[in-house]
């Protein structure tokens, strides 16, 4: 039998607001509810009271760094996944300091959205199984 999963939520927080808002439109049309900031102080905030399957982070922020907001998120949820927005010809240094800092990957703002949309559909199907068998390892745990 096969599960069905509520629709994913998404938190884009990015420098771009026309970036945000096209992909926030995007995977909404896919079933995918999503929210969009370009301040990372609102992305802690609205984490600290909501839950997301998935944080895409962008690591030109105006107000926090990039490497500081990955670092909080994970403090917030160690396993949540995290994909560092990158701009093309990103610094590659930039790139390898966030995944230090706990991204757990990144991709190219300038994908096609098709291909952009497969990573992130691809990133929540990792983050869904990897949650469905934490869970059922705390369940045969707990059966013991």
């Amino acid at each position: 039998m096969q599960q069905t999963y509520p629709a994913a939520e998404f938190l884009l927080v990015d420098d771009d607001p026309s970036i945000s808002e096209f992909l926030t439109t995007y995977l909404s049309e896919r079933g995918h509810p999503s929210n969009a900031t370009i301040e990372g102080n609102k992305a802690l905030d609205w984490l600290s009271e909501n839950r997301c399957e998935v944080v895409v982070v962008g690591l030109n922020l105006p107000n926090v760094n990039g490497m500081s907001l990955i670092a909080s998120v994970r403090a917030i949820d160690a396993r949540l996944p995290i994909v560092v927005f990158t701009e093309k010809g990103c610094d590659e240094a930039q790139v390898r300091a966030a995944m230090r800092a706990g991204a757990s990957g990144y991709v190219s703002k300038n994908l096609p959205v098709e291909q952009l949309y497969c990573v992130l559909a691809r990133v929540l199907a990792a983050a869904r199984y990897n949650a469905r068998r934490v869970r059922l390892q705390r369940e045969l745990l707990g059966a013991a």
